[in-house]
């Protein structure tokens, strides 16, 4: 039945069971009205504009469900479905309306897909330059300062001294920031290596406890998945030193069942659901990339990032 009968009949039937009443209920309407007369219409014609209002709600029903899914919905959620049901025009506007939400989906996961794929590219791009022009360069300045101040009288040889270590401190800078852009650990020793290398170095630098929890005999996975893993661990690691302002962060990596579960919590004043930023916004891209599942838990107590990958193993 098409929207427009399917309100016809509400109508109708609220009309006729009305009009039914007025001709089998022993009423009579003087003229004038008495005050009796008017209490049982005005009752009669409340009743029926209830009535009325009742059933256009149940009949509308899909429609405030469809406008409630796409005020609400998130690509990067997806799966978020209405059932179909019938064949009238309102169930045809949610197949039409699930159907659009599939194409989207796809299309923002290759989409997300290539982006990231040239984001890592550039990243790798600039880590080579990085190593090659800056901390060469750096390199020699280092060794011409170290021959200066050898050869230099005080007190010019305590201020070379002082620039040499400065020159040291950001070459170890540019270092870092070269592992960040490119995890050639990750590369050459695999996740588990990779993991444990990003965890001290995150402890070093910020001052932050962290917990390793890696188990072992995990089932291999492909670069791109090891990859999703890796950034969504910095990035996680990342905010828990910026936003959570926690004094320890767990880091496990579990094979449970048929997945790979990723997990880092913090034990700070947690980040609220409604403040996802640009940080959490990407990893949730990362995860589509992979058909991962990405779920943040946040507390008063702390937050827990969890990334849950299918084993590739069970899907083949």
């Amino acid at each position: 039945m098409s929207l427009f009968w399917r309100i016809f009949a509400l109508n109708a039937l609220v009309l006729g069971s009305a009009t039914a009443l007025l001709l089998w209920a022993p009423v009579t309407v003087s003229v004038p009205v008495v005050l009796t007369e008017a209490v049982i219409l005005v009752g009669g014609l409340a009743v029926m504009l209830v009535a009325n209002a009742a059933l256009l709600r149940i009949g509308l029903a899909p429609v405030a469900r469809l406008k409630k899914l796409m005020t609400t919905v998130d690509l990067l959620r997806p799966g978020r479905r209405l059932p179909e049901r019938g064949r009238g025009e309102i169930s045809e506007l949610i197949r039409t309306f699930n159907a659009m939400l599939e194409r989207l989906e796809h299309e923002r996961a290759a989409s997300s897909a290539r982006v990231l794929i040239a984001q890592e590219a550039e990243r790798r791009r600039i880590a080579q330059e990085l190593h090659d022009e800056v901390g060469q360069t750096m390199t020699a300045i280092l060794l011409s300062l170290k021959r200066s101040s050898d050869e230099a009288a005080e007190p010019l040889r305590g201020e070379l001294q002082q620039a040499q270590e400065i020159t040291r401190a950001s070459l170890d800078e540019v270092r870092r920031l070269v592992r960040r852009l490119r995890p050639g650990v990750l590369e050459d020793l695999g996740l588990v290596s990779a993991l444990t290398s990003l965890t001290s170095e995150f402890s070093t630098h910020t001052g932050l406890r962290v917990l390793r929890a890696f188990d072992t005999g995990l089932p291999p996975l492909d670069q791109q998945t090891e990859l999703v893993l890796y950034r969504v661990a910095q990035e996680a690691l990342t905010n828990a030193a910026r936003h959570a302002e926690a004094g320890r962060v767990e880091v496990s990596l579990r094979h449970t069942g048929g997945t790979v579960v990723l997990a880092v919590t913090d034990d700070g004043h947690g980040c609220g659901v409604a403040r996802e930023g640009a940080g959490i916004r990407g990893m949730r891209e990362r995860a589509l990339l992979i058909g991962a599942t990405l779920d943040i838990t946040s507390a008063s107590s702390g937050t827990q990032i969890r990334l849950t990958v299918p084993d590739p193993r069970k899907q083949s």
